[in-house]
């Protein structure tokens, strides 16, 4: 089973999955986790060019290329072997974020996005997505409140973000069948809980 998190940084994802694949674990899944972009040798060389500052003049379409070949790797490389030997992949980010980021933050076509996509994944979709849902601003106050440090796609202006949500919760709309749109802006436990409820009613389903 292919499982994904969506949302902004500052929204929880990292903890959340890590939280969910120990429950799943003692369930007796085996379960692997991942991420976007990384999650393979190339592809974390890949992450540290997006997310280095220092590149502040990245093109949007060198962007989407360069996210669509981490994905590509990560893809080939770890999602897939661990699918086919019959494990649960838990992925932070895949490709919802390059609609949601590159499609209406950045406002590149739609179509095109779509056809890399596919591409990159061979078609490759998830099962199940969560999206951590909260207000921009209640984000970007909770990563700098935590310290974390703050990459390319953080310093983005709050509209950039706004229309990232908003991209966000029109895929949902799109596909509500394979969406959960959870409450991140509660106490951690508070948003597993739900998380939880939710994995069951569709592993139960």
């Amino acid at each position: 089973m292919f499982i994904t998190f969506e949302g902004p940084d500052g929204s929880g994802k990292t903890t959340q999955i890590s939280l969910l694949a120990d429950f799943l674990r003692r369930q007796g899944y085996s379960v692997i986790t991942t991420r976007e972009p990384g999650g393979t040798e190339i592809g974390d060389q890949i992450r540290s060019c997006l997310h280095d500052v220092r590149n502040a003049n990245m093109t949007p379409t060198a962007e989407i290329l360069l996210y669509s070949a981490s994905r590509a790797q990560l893809v080939q490389e770890t999602i897939l072997p661990a699918l086919q030997g019959g494990a649960f992949v838990i992925c932070d980010r895949f490709a919802d974020s390059t609609i949601a980021y590159q499609g209406y933050g950045r406002g590149l076509d739609l179509e095109a996005l779509t056809y890399i996509t596919r591409f990159a994944t061979g078609d490759l979709r998830p099962d199940l997505t969560f999206l951590l849902d909260m207000d921009v601003e209640a984000g970007i106050n909770r990563r700098a409140v935590g310290g974390d440090e703050m990459n390319r796609m953080d310093l983005q202006e709050a509209s950039f973000h706004r229309r990232v949500r908003q991209g966000y919760l029109q895929l949902v709309a799109e596909q509500p069948a394979r969406w959960v749109v959870v409450d991140a802006d509660r106490a951690v436990d508070d948003v597993q809980a739900t998380i939880r409820r939710e994995m069951h009613r569709h592993l139960s389903g």
